[in-house]
């Protein structure tokens, strides 16, 4: 009896110790091992016929989880992670069914179902083009939109995908994927998009002949690509561009050194003198002058107007307001730029009043009289969220003692860019500025510091220009940084090739740095040593049309980049379309293009050619010219009638010449201003480094330490 009560016991103790918990369902004896469980079922998926869907579960449990997705209860092949996307859907998708089984060594689980749902893709019914009947003049350009209406009545700007026709490309021709016209002769052709199927109603482009202002030069480097070529040149031609014929016509004294390029326009109504063709330049003394072109002779010339940019009472820096600088003084350093519609030239101008504190202001001054336009001047002034440079800990502030407007000005969609550096030496917390104004009246609408969390970085850039495309986005190069830039990183980009958006604020859409930026910075080695070359678009030799832009610094080497991607930063290897590795030579001055060709002059080298085919440089240059240019290399600039007739024009600061050069053979000179007997065509030292020559209705215009020096054929 009692073996038989103790058996007994024994069972009904085992026996709750199961009912309760214990024994072998309890986690310790199960070593933790436990069966997946969902903690996030797939959602249902709606989408477009083509779109692909895409699926997600969230489990949990011991040790590793597999999956495997499935389709309507199949498996589907190599669907085995916790997400997953579909091939692009077809109609017979609608309403399929996906799950997923979820499994590890203690067991699987599946999932609910998720539904897919593919909705029929709207299709395209017609495409308008606009705007309606437009007219250019030849040489003109003009940017058609297309605009596509689809079967939900939606509607959506197709500009970049569909493909753009010219019915008579003797009259104009126009981007096959971009929808930018350029008028060729006087007539009138019909526009079309096509995508698939549907074509356009026909839009008519009428193009004039070339207007009076055809030889205008209203910006640095003739256009906002800086082709640095003037395609209106009727009157010099390489046949007549020698020592016999051609020479100095005028050199004409004013108030002060020269440094940026001189503009012209032609048939100016000045108030009480007629219609004139003008020359406008500035001076390092703050003087704006206008003078008439045709009456430059010997060394007299008609002043239309001059203008003091800087109030009563203030003058023109000198090196020392900074602490250091090789100009003195320092007024009005970058080029201008004019906008004949708004009647108005543009210039940045720098001074100091009695108390020696530092301004800089922008001035918009009227072409006919000089006279300030849209309440001006406005002064320059700025803040941006950083540490680096002249900051609080929280925000950068332009500080003007520091920093120097070098580049030239651009006007782009209605906005002046104003592009910051600091002075020769590298003196003072400077920082690399954008700063843009509103072109009808000089409202800041907007300003960028480019590096916020470092400083320096200058945009010098030779004196070139930022350059824009069609879209208004801008291009601008920097130099190196102060310590601690990695381009691309904390919105720092020293060293770098910068897009900026067309909008506003000013915002970094895409950059390029060099895998050797950070060597670079402590080298004083600027990619920002000269300005961007924005090419023309170009069809590669797969039949896709690239954009592509070109930047070349103090490193030696030659960057070639896609608009499209540029590349941004990596320090293993540079992702660019194509690199020309380092020549040993410092590269200050700003690349040109001239119908298939670019032209580039590094300090210490002859001025090269460099054919473009399919959308390439070549490997090595197509022609170089026998004349190696100074330590500062030169600046060229191409004079053409369309693409006949090319010449290459090229100053060298070291040795006061200026030179014309056979754009098909750079090794055929035309001319150099040391040919003619007597010193005939010396004229005085040019001050500024970066000096380029200007080409407008047979003649050649520069600045110099204290004159404009003018050339063409001789009376």
């Amino acid at each position: 009896m009692r073996r038989f009560s103790l058996l007994y016991l024994l069972a009904a103790i085992s026996f709750l110790m199961a009912a309760s918990g214990c024994g072998n369902s309890s986690p310790a004896p199960n070593m933790g091992n436990t069966p997946p469980q969902i903690t996030a079922q797939p959602a249902n998926a709606v989408v477009t016929v083509g779109q692909t869907a895409s699926f997600s579960v969230t489990a949990t449990g011991s040790g590793t989880l597999t999956y495997q997705w499935q389709k309507n209860s199949a498996n589907i092949s190599g669907a085995t992670s916790a997400n997953y996307t579909t091939p692009a859907t077809v109609s017979g998708d609608n309403g399929a069914k996906f799950d997923v089984v979820v499994t590890n060594s203690s067991g699987s689980v599946t999932s609910g179902m998720a539904t897919l749902t593919v909705n029929p893709a709207a299709t395209l019914q017609s495409i308008a083009v606009t705007p309606p009947s437009p007219s250019v003049s030849v040489g003109g350009m003009q940017q058609f939109k297309a605009t596509g209406k689809y079967s939900d009545n939606s509607t959506q700007d197709i500009t970049a995908s569909v493909m753009w026709a010219s019915s008579d490309t003797g009259f104009a021709t126009i981007g096959v994927s971009t929808g930018l016209a350029t008028g060729i002769a006087p007539g009138t052709t019909q526009i079309t998009a096509q995508s698939g199927s549907v074509v356009s109603p026909n839009d008519p482009l009428t193009v004039t002949p070339a207007t009076s202002t055809a030889t205008d030069v209203a910006t640095h480097h003739y256009d906002n690509m800086r082709s640095g070529a003037n395609l209106n040149e009727t009157i010099l031609a390489p046949s007549n561009v020698n020592s016999t014929t051609f020479g100095k016509l005028a050199e004409f004294a004013v108030d002060g050194q020269i440094d940026g390029q001189v503009l012209y326009l032609n048939q100016v109504a000045i108030p009480g003198k007629g219609n004139k063709n003008v020359v406008y330049f500035a001076t390092e003394n703050d003087s704006v002058y206008a003078l008439d072109a045709d009456s430059l002779t010997g060394t007299t010339a008609t002043v239309l107007w001059k203008t003091t940019a800087h109030p009563s009472g203030e003058s023109p820096l000198s090196s020392s307001d900074a602490g250091c600088g090789y100009i003195n003084p320092v007024g009005i350093m970058s080029t201008p730029v004019i906008d004949r519609s708004r009647n108005a030239i543009y210039v940045v101008s720098g001074s100091k009043d009695s108390g020696g504190n530092v301004h800089h202001r922008l001035y918009a001054l009227d072409l006919t009289t000089g006279d300030s336009l849209f309440n001006g001047p406005t002064l320059i002034a700025a803040t941006y969220p950083g540490t680096g440079g002249n900051s609080n800990g929280s925000t950068v502030t332009f500080k003007d003692s520091v920093q120097q407007q070098r580049a030239a000005l651009l006007e782009s969609g209605g906005k002046i860019y104003t592009a910051w550096s600091g002075y020769y030496g590298d003196c003072g917390d400077y920082s690399a500025w954008i700063i843009a104004y509103s072109a009808d009246t000089l409202t800041q609408v907007g300003a960028i510091d480019l590096v916020p969390h470092s400083s320096l970085a200058g945009i010098w850039m030779g004196g070139g220009g930022p350059a824009s495309d069609s879209a208004g986005n801008v291009y601008i190069a920097t130099g190196n940084a102060g310590s601690g830039n990695t381009p691309g990183m904390g919105n720092d980009y020293g060293d770098t090739f910068v897009k900026l958006a067309s909008g506003t604020p000013l915002t970094v859409a895409d950059y390029f740095a060099p895998k050797i930026a950070i060597a670079d910075d402590g080298n004083d080695a600027d990619l920002g040593s000269a300005g961007p070359l924005l090419l023309p678009d170009m069809v590669d030799g797969t039949g896709v049309t690239r954009h592509l832009a070109m930047i070349a610094g103090k490193d030696g080497a030659i960057y070639i980049v896609s608009r499209d991607n540029m590349g941004q930063y990596n320090a293993m290897t540079d992702n660019i379309y194509q690199e020309f590795a380092s020549d040993g030579h410092e590269n200050h001055c700003s690349p040109v293009y001239f119908n298939g060709a670019v032209y580039i002059g590094p300090e210490g080298m002859p001025l090269r050619a460099f054919s473009v085919s399919q959308a390439k440089l070549s490997a090595s240059p197509v022609s170089q010219t026998s004349f190696t240019f100074g330590g500062n290399g030169t600046v060229p600039t191409v004079s053409a009638n369309g693409n006949s007739n090319g010449i290459v024009w090229a100053l060298n600061h070291d040795s006061g010449e200026l030179f014309a050069f056979d754009a098909g053979n750079l090794g055929n000179m035309l001319y150099n201003s040391n040919q003619a007997a007597n010193g005939r065509d010396h004229f005085s030292q040019v001050g500024g480094h970066f000096i380029t020559p200007v080409v407008a209705n047979g003649k050649v215009y520069f600045g110099t330490g204290g004159t404009v020096v003018v050339f063409g054929l001789l009376p």
